[in-house]
């Protein structure tokens, strides 16, 4: 980083990344209703029917010696289940998450995440992975036959978005898919370990998503052409992205860095927090289906040109995509 990247790092990264949690008896105004889009949107912004355990502290450990927490559907039937492998921001923990990972298990998800507050290096996340994995090979484990091993996506927050592209680089192939959301540009990186370049990625595909009011921490666009000043931008990320692998990026109208803790509103969430989670479990949830299920509706929903993600939405902007 250069010299105003430093100071920038060292000013924000304390107040915007880290953990701040909402005031005792804070007043938070009631966000206005989130209405989806009509079709695939919709469809999965509900609960999906599956009852869902949350068992926290579930296993150990990845390289900190933090603790693995996991969400899945209560009865996981005979079939096998996709995994979702969660990156947590700075300073926070799975269960600050609880709201959208619950939702993603009611679809038919076994999300893993590290209780690893510090997860931009994407190490720690395919550690909670490997965990997973070894669970699905113990006789003694719920999850003992039950993972599709060949269906995992990773999905994480802020710094842990970093790690997601990181740990889909890294991963050999085992990660099929990654959506970051409010990824912070470039700047903020404290080393280069979590810093992400999707120029490095040779497999998979992306989803990226941002606030609109976020424009400090993960900004939309940047003045500089990204390949004079870097990944300052999600628009950067989603172009340096191959072009030979499936991506996408949209910016969600309203929330700021720290919505997707929403619980499903800002109440419980860390500051700053503008509406809540809503947005953030439609679409996202239909970008596995499709990458992880083979779900044909939620592929059509991103097919660039006619997809239902594209079109003229009070939700979105920036909609993009090579589906």
């Amino acid at each position: 980083m250069n010299r105003w990247s430093r100071a920038v790092h060292v000013v924000v990264a304390s107040v915007a990344l880290a953990w701040v949690p909402a005031a005792a008896g804070e007043a938070h105004a009631d966000p206005a209703p989130y209405v989806p889009t009509q079709g695939v949107e919709s469809m999965y912004f509900q609960p999906g029917p599956a009852a869902v355990t949350e068992r926290i502290g579930f296993g150990c450990c990845d390289t900190t010696g933090a603790k693995f927490d996991v969400w899945y559907p209560t009865d996981l039937g005979q079939g096998r289940h996709p995994i979702v492998v969660w990156g947590n921001g700075t300073k926070a923990v799975p269960s600050q998450y609880a709201y959208l990972l619950r939702h993603l298990a009611s679809w038919g998800f076994v999300v893993v995440a590290t209780e690893n507050q510090s997860t931009g290096s994407g190490v720690d996340m395919r550690k909670s992975l490997d965990f997973l994995l070894a669970q699905a090979d113990d006789p003694a484990s719920v999850f003992f036959g039950k993972l599709d091993t060949t269906a995992v996506g990773a999905m994480g927050h802020s710094q842990g978005a970093s790690g997601v592209l990181n740990a889909l680089r890294d991963s050999g192939g085992a990660i099929k898919t990654a959506v970051p959301m409010e990824i912070p540009a470039q700047h903020f990186c404290s080393t280069s370990e979590t810093c992400a370049d999707t120029r490095s990625l040779t497999t998979g595909s992306v989803f990226l998503v941002n606030g609109s009011s976020d424009a400090l921490v993960s900004p939309s666009h940047q003045l500089v052409p990204w390949q004079v000043e870097g990944l300052q931008s999600n628009q950067a990320y989603y172009e340096a992205t191959p072009a030979n692998l499936p991506k996408a990026w949209g910016t969600l109208n309203g929330p700021d860095h720290n919505d997707v803790q929403g619980q499903p509103d800002c109440a419980s969430a860390s500051d700053p927090c503008t509406n809540g989670v809503y947005g953030y479990l439609g679409y996202p949830t239909a970008w596995l289906m499709a990458q992880l299920r083979g779900d044909a509706a939620a592929r059509d929903a991103f097919r660039t040109g006619s997809g239902e993600f594209f079109a003229l939405s009070p939700n979105w902007r920036h909609q993009v995509g090579t589906g």
